[in-house]
């Protein structure tokens, strides 16, 4: 992730970090499965790849969003979860977000059918 080198704001930086086509859907998905294994997350956002997902997930973890537990043993099994600082912090925003998309939605198509 390429972030800048000056920001007028911290909306700016926050975007900064929440951009693309998944981080947020990434996120969101974590939330509601609670700690999530990379194949649970693959499984349930369809049209990503495991690249791109590891990717965001990298990009999220260094922003201190989203952590990740090891455990021992064979095979490897690792579980991601949301922060209790930022990451719980963004549902938040991402709950208003969805509340607005449903109504933009339903608003979109009541308008389509006219």
């Amino acid at each position: 992730m390429k972030l800048r080198k000056e920001y007028t704001c911290p909306l700016e930086f926050a975007y900064d970090i929440l951009k693309g086509k998944w981080k947020m859907v990434i996120l969101y998905h974590i939330h509601c499965i609670g700690r999530a294994s990379l194949s649970d997350l693959e499984n349930t956002i369809k049209g990503i790849n495991q690249k791109m997902l590891l990717q965001n997930l990298k990009e999220l973890m260094d922003f201190g969003l989203v952590s990740k537990y090891s455990y021992d043993g064979y095979p490897l099994r690792v579980e991601y979860f949301l922060t209790e600082e930022r990451g719980t912090k963004i549902i938040e925003v991402l709950n208003i977000m969805q509340d607005l998309g449903k109504e933009l939605i339903d608003d979109y198509l009541q308008e389509k059918s006219i």
